[in-house]
């Protein structure tokens, strides 16, 4: 081989680009980290919808502002809780949306096995209960002290659907277009649009909705519309994840006609 000839092929193995690496599936966290970062969420939550509701009521006696201020604090801190705990657990806080990707792993997508299905509700419903508890305790009130406010009306009960549909709609749609990355703004800013234009202000969360029972402040719920709320919220996934293969239906190929 020539000087010359030298000198191309160095040239040629320099000026070759690698073939890019696979990229590696982030290792996910222990079962038990994500179980914990799934209780503190959605006790941190909790904390926020009811404490911003009793801070409400005591500095104005408007019921618009008061769901102005609710609405304001759940938007700013559901954001935030899943920008900081998405990354660890899929900051799902909510049994409606864990459900649901329970089943659509189970009919072959991404998402939670059974098994760790089984340990997200339950640690959702401990954190929420927790969460109402906490703020209570922030503002004085009793710790735990069963709420007075029935919510038991048709209106409110298919508000809970609408909100909860809209919800599971907006999440598997996000994930199927690959966009889960505006989850933390998007998330957050339906809910709070919700508080607004639905009639029950949108708990759309079975946990949360447990957790709010043990409050008689603003935000709670009586034990007796419990079983109505969360009825409704599962009707609410259903047609939300029907909506979601109706829209999001994958594309099909068109075959390719034969030259004539």
């Amino acid at each position: 081989m020539t000087a010359t000839h030298e000198s191309a092929a160095q040239s040629a193995r320099t000026d070759a680009s690698p073939e890019p690496a696979p990229r590696a599936t982030p290792p996910r966290a222990p079962l038990f980290a994500r179980a914990a970062a799934e209780l503190v969420g959605t006790a941190a939550l909790v904390a926020v919808v009811v404490g911003s509701g009793i801070q409400a009521t005591a500095l104005t006696q408007d019921v618009g502002v008061q769901l102005l201020a609710n609405s304001l604090a759940t938007v700013f801190g559901l954001g935030v809780l899943i920008t900081l705990l998405g990354p660890v657990s899929g900051a799902h806080f909510n049994p409606a949306v864990t459900l649901a990707e329970w089943w659509t792993a189970r009919r072959g997508g991404a998402g939670v096995t059974l098994r760790e299905a089984a340990v997200y509700v339950p640690a959702q419903i401990v954190g929420a209960i927790a969460g109402a508890v906490l703020a209570d305790a922030m503002f004085g009130e009793p710790l735990v002290k069963w709420s007075t406010h029935d919510r038991s009306a048709g209106h409110l009960l298919l508000g809970e659907v609408v909100a909860t549909a809209g919800l599971i709609l907006l999440i598997f749609g996000l994930a199927r277009t690959d966009r889960l990355r505006f989850a933390p703004v998007a998330v957050a800013s339906y809910i709070g649009a919700a508080y607004w234009f639905t009639s029950s202000t949108s708990f759309a969360n079975p946990a949360v909705t447990i957790g709010r029972a043990f409050t008689d402040t603003f935000a709670g719920i009586a034990p007796g519309s419990l079983a109505g709320f969360i009825g409704m919220q599962t009707v609410g996934a259903v047609v939300g994840l029907a909506l979601v293969v109706l829209i999001f239906a994958p594309a099909r190929t068109t075959a390719e006609q034969p030259a004539t």
